[in-house]
């Protein structure tokens, strides 16, 4: 069940995406055409802009991509708790970065059941 302050702020990106997503209609420029990356786009990317840089997992690239990040982050596989713990701590940089908020703190509470289960 989601908390006060979760529900807050899926609602701020929400209406951050929908700006987003708005301001074309308005005249302004997009940067990207509709958030996904192409495979070379992909490829052209340093591995540094991945949340999971040796698997190049999960590009951090701009505001969408850093919540679907966040959103897959229980499914992948085969990677160990240390390099867990700095993909998250890239991820909350792409955050503040790209003025997401993260509901969770840690990257412990996003295990609910995902592919790749938290042992405990």
């Amino acid at each position: 069940m989601a908390t006060t302050k979760q529900k807050q702020a899926a609602r701020k990106n929400l209406d951050k995406t929908l700006e987003a997503k708005s301001a074309p209609a308005q005249g302004a420029t997009r940067t990207q055409r509709s958030g996904a990356l192409s495979t070379a786009e992909k490829d052209d990317l340093s591995s540094s802009e991945f949340a999971f840089p040796k698997e190049r997992k999960e590009p951090l690239n701009d505001a969408t991509h850093v919540r679907n990040a966040v959103a897959r982050f229980d499914q992948v596989e085969g990677v160990s708790d240390a390099e867990r713990d700095d993909a998250w701590k890239r991820i909350k940089a792409a955050a503040r970065k790209y003025d997401v908020e993260l509901e969770a703190d840690d990257w412990h509470e996003l295990f609910k059941g995902g592919k790749a289960r938290k042992k405990p």
